[in-house]
C-alpha cells in the first residue's frame, strides 16, 4: 500500500480544497470507477475501536463509495489496522496527516476524496447498514439540498446516572431532534455534527474546509469547527436538513458519564464560542463589557440566582443545569476578557463609551404612547 504524502498540504478556513476530480453531481460519475461517495474518518490513536467503526462502512448496502482513514500522527497500531482492510478490501484508503487536530485530519480527508459526496463520520462510531444508501436518496430526491446530518445515537459503557438526561446529551455529540426530517437555515442554525454529517464536494471547493482555530486537539474539550462549518454554508445561502433516518451508534465513554467532564466540556465550549464570534451571540441592543455581549451577564446572573435556589432546595438536577451553564459563561468571559485587554487602549476606551450610551438608552423613560419593542439587553 501507498501512501500518498501529496495530501498534505495545509488548509484554512477560507482556502478552497481543491477536488481530485471534477464531478459534478451524486448520479453524475466522472468515470465509472468513481465513487458516489468518499466517507473520511480521521483518527489519533484510536486503533483499539478503530476496526469496528471500518467494518460498519465496509458492510453497508451502498457499494460504491471509498473509505479514506487519516491517520493523525497516530503513534499506536493505527496504520497496521488500516493496512489489514486495504489489502483485502480496495475500497480502503490511508492517508497520513502529520499536522495535529481534528480540522487538519478532515481537510486532509477532503483533499484525497474523489466524490461528488463526502460523508464523515467518527472512528468511535457503528454507522446502520443503510446509512449511505440513506445520504444518496436524500441527495438525489433533493438536489437543492447540500448538506444532511442525522441522528447521533449512544452506546453506554453503564447505564448512565439519572442526571444525564438528554438535555446533557451535547458535550457527548450526541444528535435527536426526533423522527421528522426539517430544513436547517441561517434563522434556525441548530448543530449537525461530524460524527454524521455528509456535504457536497462543491460546497466545499467554495466555502473551504474545517477551520483549526476551531479544532479539537489532544487535551481539548468543547471544540465547535462542526458548527462553524454549517454557519459557513448557510451564510451563502445553501441548504442543510436534518434527516433521521440517517443514523449512527457512537461509543461512549465511561469518563463523560461524570459531572467533572460536563463541567470541563461548558468551559471549553464557552471558550470557543467565544472565538466563534456567531450571529445569535454578539447580538446586544446595549453593548459589551471586556467584549462580552450584555445578554450574557443577565444569563449568568439568572443562572446564579437559579444555581443557589435549586441547591437550597436540593433540586440537584436543575442546579447542576444552572451550574454548566456557568461554566460556559467562565470560558466564553476568560476569553473575551483576556483579548480586551490585548487590544489597544483607545479600542477599550471606544467599547466602553458605547456601553454607557446603551445603558442610557435603556435607562431613558419612553415617550408618553410610545411602544417599546422587546429585545435582547
Amino acid at each position: 500500500m501507498v501512501v500518498d504524502r501529496s495530501l498534505l498540504s495545509q488548509s484554512s478556513e477560507t482556502t478552497p480544497l481543491s477536488p481530485a476530480s471534477s464531478c459534478g453531481g451524486i448520479a453524475r460519475e466522472c468515470r465509472t470507477d468513481a465513487p458516489r461517495i468518499s466517507v473520511v474518518i480521521s483518527t489519533y490513536n484510536r486503533a483499539a475501536v478503530l476496526e469496528d467503526a471500518v467494518r460498519s462502512i465496509l458492510t453497508q448496502d451502498e457499494t460504491t463509495f471509498e473509505l479514506i482513514i487519516v491517520d493523525n500522527n497516530s503513534t499506536d497500531g493505527t496504520r497496521q489496522v488500516v493496512e489489514r482492510f486495504a489489502d483485502v478490501d480496495g475500497r480502503v484508503r490511508y492517508v497520513f496527516e502529520p499536522e495535529q487536530g481534528s480540522s487538519h485530519g478532515r481537510n486532509a480527508g477532503i483533499r484525497a476524496a474523489r466524490a461528488p459526496v463526502i460523508a464523515f463520520t467518527d472512528d468511535d462510531v457503528r454507522a446502520e447498514p443503510d446509512w449511505l444508501a440513506v445520504i444518496v436518496r436524500v441527495f438525489r430526491e433533493q438536489p437543492d439540498v447540500d448538506v444532511i446530518g442525522g441522528r447521533v445515537m449512544p452506546v453506554w459503557p453503564a447505564t448512565p446516572p439519572a442526571w444525564l438526561t438528554r438535555d446533557h446529551w451535547t458535550p457527548l455529540a450526541l444528535i435527536d431532534y426526533g423522527e421528522q426530517p426539517f430544513e436547517v437555515d441561517a434563522t434556525q442554525p441548530i448543530c449537525l455534527v461530524s460524527a454524521n454529517l455528509a456535504v457536497r464536494r462543491t460546497v466545499l471547493d467554495v466555502v473551504g474546509g474545517f477551520a483549526p482555530a476551531f479544532q479539537l486537539v489532544k487535551g481539548s474539550v468543547g471544540s465547535v469547527e462542526d458548527h462553524e462549518l454549517l454557519l459557513r454554508i448557510l451564510r451563502t445561502g445553501r441548504k442543510a436538513v436534518y434527516e433521521p433516518r440517517m443514523v449512527v451508534h457512537a461509543a461512549i465513554q465511561s469518563n463523560r458519564l461524570e459531572r467533572s467532564y460536563h463541567r470541563r466540556w461548558h468551559r471549553g465550549h464557552g471558550y470557543y464560542h467565544a472565538l466563534l464570534r456567531s450571529e445569535r451571540m454578539e447580538h446586544t441592543g446595549v453593548g459589551t463589557l471586556f467584549g462580552v455581549p450584555a445578554h450574557l451577564y443577565r444569563q449568568a446572573l439568572e443562572d446564579v440566582v437559579g444555581w443557589v435556589r435549586a441547591t437550597a432546595t436540593r433540586q440537584t438536577l436543575r442546579a447542576f443545569d444552572h451550574e454548566v451553564r456557568l461554566w460556559f459563561f467562565l470560558g466564553f468571559f476568560q476569553t473575551r476578557r483576556r483579548q480586551f485587554l490585548e487590544r489597544p487602549r483607545d479600542q477599550r476606551r471606544a467599547e466602553w463609551r458605547q456601553l454607557f450610551r446603551g445603558v442610557r438608552r435603556r435607562m431613558r423613560p419612553a415617550a408618553p404612547g410610545s411602544v417599546v419593542a422587546p429585545g435582547k439587553p
